[in-house]
Formats: structure tokens, sequence, C-alpha cells
């Protein structure tokens, strides 16, 4: 699949939460090719290194796409103070994203905080059938549960504080959940400890695993090797780089520090 560069126009803005901003972005020639779990890079206005921002929804009759994050430092500042009808020099779509079942599959999300937004477009395509996990800080930090709400997925919340749903980590619920019944795949995005825990409860439950990584990067096409990952493929441990390989992984493939 071939990547796409250019200045492309913010149709909508807004804050979701404390430091998580909200952008849709008409690409048409993006939005036909993306796919859930991709990515996209941004380039911030006086930054030399592009942002990658996970693609959170696509809307291809529209040729919009939706890009969720959270400021982390003044290059991802920089792109929240972006208005509706700037144009933004957005790189993509970039990546791997997630292997997709039928709509009917019986499958798990699990994300934690800025992990969710890669999600919601995965829990579009299985609405009713996704079991959907989210882990937020806090409530005042919680994005999206409306959304997955609207599309019919049987949504558990949990936060660090219980404010939000009950109080404790993702893998509580995700373990209740392959207890109760079958389940065709575990799909996750979120911090490494929370990937690594998920795809152990997944093989001890013999259920084949998805999982999103977070690496810094830099070009986001593979030239420059920054986001390096270890793996393995056919017995053997390698190195493989999040934005060309990924960032989706089968999580047996993956091995966790």
């Amino acid at each position: 699949m071939a990547y796409l560069q250019g200045s492309f126009p913010v149709a909508r803005r807004r804050q979701l939460a404390e430091g998580f901003w909200d952008l849709w972005v008409c690409c048409p020639p993006v939005a036909q090719q993306a796919q859930a779990g991709q990515f996209v890079n941004l380039k911030a206005e006086g930054f030399f290194l592009r942002r990658p921002i996970s693609i959170c929804e696509i809307r291809p009759q529209e040729g919009l796409i939706r890009l969720v994050f959270q400021v982390r430092g003044e290059g991802t500042e920089k792109l929240s103070q972006l208005q509706e009808g700037d144009r933004v020099d957005l790189l993509g779509p970039l990546g791997n994203g997630f292997k997709l079942l039928s709509p009917q599959s019986r499958v798990v999300l699990v994300g934690g905080g800025i992990g969710v937004p890669p999600l919601l477009q995965l829990a579009a395509h299985y609405g009713p059938a996704a079991t959907v996990i989210l882990g937020f800080r806090t409530a005042g930090a919680a994005i999206l549960t409306q959304e997955f709400r609207q599309l019919g997925c049987d949504l558990r919340l949990v936060s660090d504080d219980g404010t939000l749903g009950r109080q404790g980590l993702v893998t509580g619920p995700l373990e209740q959940r392959l207890l109760e019944g079958p389940a065709e795949l575990v799909c996750a995005c979120g911090p490494m400890a929370m990937l690594r825990e998920v795809v152990r409860l997944a093989e001890g439950a013999q259920v084949p695993s998805q999982v999103s990584l977070e690496e810094h990067m830099a070009c986001g096409v593979g030239a420059c090797l920054v986001c390096a990952c270890r793996t393995v493929k056919d017995g053997r441990e390698i190195f493989s780089h999040v934005c060309k390989d990924g960032p989706v992984f089968d999580g047996k493939e993956v091995v966790f520090q």
C-alpha cells in the first residue's frame, strides 16, 4: 500500500478532555486507503521531526480521518493549536493495521489511556460482537466512551482511582471475560506492561492476540531505524520496526522486556 504526502485542511477540532484533542482532517486519498490500526505522521510548524498519530476513525465517503491525541510535548502542543480551516502537512497512511475477522466474530478489544483511539475504528467493524475494555487514570481523563457505546459494544470501564467503572487494571475484566465464554481474538493498544499481561492472559485462554505498539519514531517509513522492537520470527529473535513492520503485531511474536 502506497503512502501519500500533502497539505490537508482541518475540518473539525475540539478538546475531549484535559490534554486530549480531536481533529478531523479532510484528506480523501488517505481516507480511501486507511485501515484500522494504521497511523499518520503530522508536521508541526517549526519542528523538524513529524509526530506519529494513530488513526481513530475513517470516513472514506466523506474523505475524512479522525485523529485523537494527547499533548505530550512541544510538538503535539503545536498541533493542538490548529484551528478549523488550517492546513496540516500529513504523511500516511503508514504501517500495518489490525487483521480483521468477520464482523460477527467474538472479539475482545483492550485499550489503556491514549491507546484507546486506535480501537474505535476496529470496534466499528465488530459492533455488538465486541467486548471493549477501556482503562483510564481517572474519570476526567476518559475519552471516546460514548462512541463505543453507540456502536453497541459490550463496554467495560476501569480507572486507577475508581472514579470511573471498577477500580483496578484492564487485566481484571479481561480475565473475567475470557472465563465467561469463547473469544476468537484479543486486540490491544496501550502501555507495554499492559500489553504484556494482555498477551499472557490471551495465551492462557488459547486465544490469539494482536497488539499495537508505541515507540519513538522519526521518519515513520522504516528508513531511520529508530523505532526498533524485538520480535520472534520462525523461532529466531530479530529486530523489527514499529513504523514499517507494525505498529500492529501478532502478540506471540513480541518480545516483552
